[in-house]
């Protein structure tokens, strides 16, 4: 009997470990979804319009053609303000999850819509909150031709794609991965009980795995605005943002930035939007 148990247990480990092995190593394919990019543009009556381009966060869909940011859009609009809205997974025709992103495509959907003749192609502003705070530093540290960023509750360095498996990267430059944070074993219980602050703040740990994965914002050619709640509850938005301000200053930036942090949690940026208002009128003002 005692020799039966000993071996059950022994079968029982080993299909446990190897489920364990399969999640840790398995690589899910590309999307056949790749590199496709869902955009609408929203026009302002100005001859000569800057391009705000707008991305939602982790939960994907194209955001910001929402009802719920339909007075903001139309704020922007009726201030001057050109705003292209963009889904980059979840969305129509994209992706279905935040998965190895091409920053590539993103950037070359913005340009395509730049050379609009009521666009101001000179003064392209990303803007995105959440992981889309995360795209935007990576992809105006790419690219020169955005200049300026605002950044809402995002972080300092490239987490992992959101998938099952979570050992890949959510963004793709030059069709290769950007480096990212892993999500060690621990992050599962956390995660699974929906506490993502305790999963994020696990992955930053690793120190040495951070540093290589930190945002090079200070290859960013223009202006930047970060906001972040100092309560936030999904992951340390604040900490991060001030690591993001740190490596600025550490590299002699040359353009304005400025991170304030406001009372709230993921979502007070939004609830600060006259912060925004004021950063696009101070330095991207309408021709």
């Amino acid at each position: 009997m005692r020799k039966k148990i000993t071996i059950s247990t022994i079968i029982t480990l080993s299909i446990i470990i190897a489920g364990l092995l399969y999640i840790f190593t398995y690589v899910p394919d590309l999307s056949d979804q790749y590199g496709i990019v869902e955009s609408k543009l929203y026009l302002g009556n100005a001859v000569k319009q800057p391009l705000v381009v707008a991305f939602g966060g982790g939960d994907g869909g194209n955001d910001w053609t929402r009802n719920y940011l339909k007075g903001k859009r139309d704020s922007l609009n009726q201030k001057g303000y050109a705003l292209l809205a963009i889904g980059y997974f979840k969305s129509s025709g994209t992706s279905r999850h935040l998965d190895r992103i091409s920053l590539n495509a993103i950037r070359d959907t913005i340009l395509a819509v730049a050379q609009h003749p009521k666009i101001d192609s000179s003064k392209i502003v990303l803007m995105g909150g959440s992981r889309g705070g995360e795209l935007v530093l990576n992809l105006a540290c790419r690219y020169p031709e955005f200049s300026g960023v605002i950044a809402m509750s995002a972080p300092h360095v490239s987490f992992p794609a959101i998938t099952w498996t979570a050992n890949t990267s959510s963004w793709m430059y030059n069709d290769k991965e950007v480096p990212y944070v892993p999500a060690p074993f621990e992050t599962i219980s956390p995660a699974l009980k929906g506490d993502l602050y305790t999963a994020h703040a696990m992955m930053l740990e690793d120190k040495e795995a951070a540093k290589k994965a930190e945002i090079q914002v200070e290859n960013i050619n223009g202006a930047i605005l970060i906001l972040s709640g100092k309560n936030d509850e999904l992951w340390p938005a604040s900490e991060m943002s001030s690591q993001i301000i740190n490596r600025l200053r550490e590299n002699d930036f040359k353009h304005y930035y400025q991170h304030i942090q406001l009372d709230g949690g993921h979502i007070a940026p939004l609830e600060h939007f006259d912060l925004v208002y004021d950063f696009l009128e101070r330095h991207f003002k309408i021709e």
